[in-house]
């Protein structure tokens, strides 16, 4: 009798920020000389830092506060802000609400109908104040929304979910079709969320212009206890960037990649740029600033989900303003305020002078006491 062949399944090897470090260069130089350009499209950014598409942090005036800092705010046209005209209310209830409480407002709250008029109307206010109008929405939404904020002005459009593929299976007659949509809109298409070098790169065949990489690590997701899916950021990056360069090899175009979510600190943003990503998304940091409109708190824009949520609110508090956390300067030691200012000191460290040499020129090592080594009376609280 000849016995089945067992076909052992094994486990790769996967890293997160708190495991790796960057390898300083063999020559340096003046963190004044770095320059940290991101360009999506047409248009460049002098920060490589995109505010998420988070209620609590994208708001019109926000986004105009970013665009004067150099950077770029993404706003959920899916979110409270096109549900209701006035959003102070709606801000109140979610805030003030009892912790066990909390998602059945979302809930609630969250099934007031998305308002056409109000698509078009807070493009029209981010445009107001002079920024870049980059929005967001869910794949199921696209077709509806997209050619509305397109018309109203919308210079990048974001399509996102959880996980997004370029293949999909649902019992819809047809689905979105990337490819058309890009040209369709004619407007450069960011689209997320990816983790995989396969699927990153079948995106980028329908023509897209980004790539967000993160399934489950902000601090307001809960996608990773609730499903179990999810890969550590520092990897997901590698394998993403992987795939833009094979791609830019093969095709002559640059795809942008965007690490989001995770970035809790400088160290955290400087490793996921030596990863290989040309930006990052970062969420809470900026909801604890004082121009947030969340009041301190921030929540996932899974967290309403009416079956099963994947987000919860979290008490992240306000202590810092935009300025201070982008630029400095810092009276904190732990790294989680002047984020530009320790991207361009750690490049200087590797000797790269942009980002595309830091790509080049920074080594990461596996490094799981990078955070404790010598530091017991940090860690103890004997500062």
């Amino acid at each position: 009798m000849v016995l089945p062949r067992v076909q052992v399944r094994e486990l790769r090897r996967t890293y997160g920020f708190e495991e790796v470090a960057i390898v300083p260069g063999d020559v340096t130089t003046n963190p004044e000389l770095s320059t940290t350009d991101l360009q999506i499209g047409p248009f460049r950014f002098s920060i490589p830092i995109v505010a998420s598409a988070m209620d609590a942090v994208a708001s019109p005036s926000f986004a105009g506060l970013m665009g004067k800092a150099g950077g770029l705010s993404v706003m959920n046209l899916e979110g409270i802000w096109t549900r209701y005209e006035d959003t102070t209310p709606v801000f109140d209830q979610i805030t003030s609400a009892p912790k066990e409480k909390v998602t059945e407002v979302f809930q609630r709250l969250y099934t007031e109908p998305i308002k056409e008029s109000l698509v078009a109307r807070r493009v029209r206010e981010i445009k107001a104040t002079g920024a870049v109008a980059a929005v967001s929405m869910t794949p199921a939404v696209t077709k509806k929304l997209a050619p509305i904020a397109v018309e109203a002005g919308a210079d990048i459009l974001v399509v996102q979910s959880t996980v997004t593929t370029a293949r999909h299976i649902s019992n819809s007659f047809r689905g979105l079709n990337l490819s058309e949509l890009k040209a369709q809109i004619r407007i450069p298409v960011l689209v997320g969320n990816s983790v995989t070098t396969s699927a990153a790169l079948e995106l980028m065949e329908q023509g897209i212009d980004g790539l967000l990489i993160g399934v489950g690590p902000g601090a307001a997701c809960t996608t990773r206890d609730v499903t179990g899916v999810g890969v550590p950021q520092v990897t997901a990056t590698m394998d993403s960037a992987a795939a833009r360069d094979e791609f830019y090899a093969r095709t002559g175009k640059r795809v942008v990649i965007i690490t989001d979510g995770g970035i809790r600190t400088g160290g955290d943003l400087c490793k996921a740029i030596a990863a290989g990503a040309d930006g990052v998304m970062i969420g809470t940091p900026f909801a604890q600033t004082k121009e947030a409109p969340g009041r301190g708190f921030n929540w996932g824009m899974a967290s309403p989900h009416p079956a099963l949520p994947r987000g919860t609110r979290i008490n992240v508090g306000v202590n810092t303003s935009l300025e201070q956390l982008l630029f400095g300067p810092s009276h904190r030691t732990d790294g989680t305020h002047n984020l530009v200012g320790a991207l361009k000191v750690s490049m200087s460290m590797v000797g790269a002078t942009t980002i595309e040499e830091f790509h080049q020129k920074a080594e990461l090592v596996v490094a799981p006491t990078i955070a404790t080594e010598g530091k017991i009376f940090q860690r103890s609280g004997q500062i």
